[in-house]
This record gives structure tokens, C-alpha cells and sequence, in this order.
């Protein structure tokens, strides 16, 4: 899932979409940690600037600033002082927040299926019945 890779991302795509009912900086860590955690972002890449990052998604670069701080601090990315931001080099960590990640949306959607009046029998139905078509 994750290869090493020290080239930089400028051409990579970094598409951004936002909602109005949270707050942005929050947005864009889930983005960005979707990003690393499924490889599009791979292990050790360097991550472009702030002002970069700050242009391609339509934001104030200390939105974009923030956003990046969160995430260092669930150590997904890491700063090299004279050398910019980088994707941590931690796979253990990656594979760790990729499995939290996935058990947090699964638990998120059997809420979501609760409130609608399914039981866990009538989810896993639904699940199996899906993977069928």
C-alpha cells in the first residue's frame, strides 16, 4: 500500500472541497489525512508549502497552516526545518491511522443505519446483498 518516495508533489492533483457546516481547517485535515493514509500522498514525499497549498484550495494560508500543525501532531507529517513538510516515514503509524480511520466511518455509518431502524443482523444483510451486486 505505502512506497517510499522523496520527490516532491507539485504535480500532483490536490483537488479540495469544503462544506459550510465545519470548521475549514478541519476539512482539510480529513482531506489531507485521506490522502496519506490511502498512498496518494506516499510515505517521506514532501509535501508542497504552505502557499501553495494555501492557493490550490481556495484558503488563507494560516487555515492551511493550522491544518498542517493538527496533523503533525497525530504525526502524519513531519517538518524538516530548512527543507519544508514531508509525509511521516512512520509506516507503522500510517497503517495504524488507516485502520482508525476505517473504524471510525464504520462506526459513524452503523449510527447513521441505527437512527434509520436497522439492527446489526439487518446491516450485515444489506452489506453481504451489496457485495453480491
Amino acid at each position: 500500500m505505502y512506497q517510499q518516495n522523496n520527490t516532491t508533489n507539485f504535480n500532483l492533483e490536490l483537488n479540495f472541497s469544503f462544506d459550510n457546516e465545519r470548521p475549514i481547517y478541519i476539512q482539510l485535515v480529513e482531506q489531507i489525512e485521506v490522502m496519506i493514509i490511502s498512498g496518494k500522498l506516499p510515505p517521506s514525499s514532501k509535501l508542497p508549502s504552505v502557499r501553495e497549498l494555501a492557493t490550490r484550495a481556495r484558503v488563507n494560508p494560516n487555515t492551511i497552516q493550522r491544518a498542517l500543525l493538527e496533523l503533525e501532531r497525530k504525526n502524519l507529517i513531519y517538518t524538516e526545518r530548512t527543507n519544508g513538510k514531508f509525509v511521516s516515514k512512520n509506516l507503522a503509524r500510517l497503517v495504524d491511522s488507516h485502520e482508525e480511520y476505517i473504524k471510525n466511518r464504520v462506526a459513524e455509518f452503523v449510527v447513521e443505519m441505527h437512527a434509520l431502524g436497522l439492527n446489526e443482523r439487518e446491516l450485515i444483510k444489506i452489506i453481504k446483498e451489496g457485495k453480491k451486486s
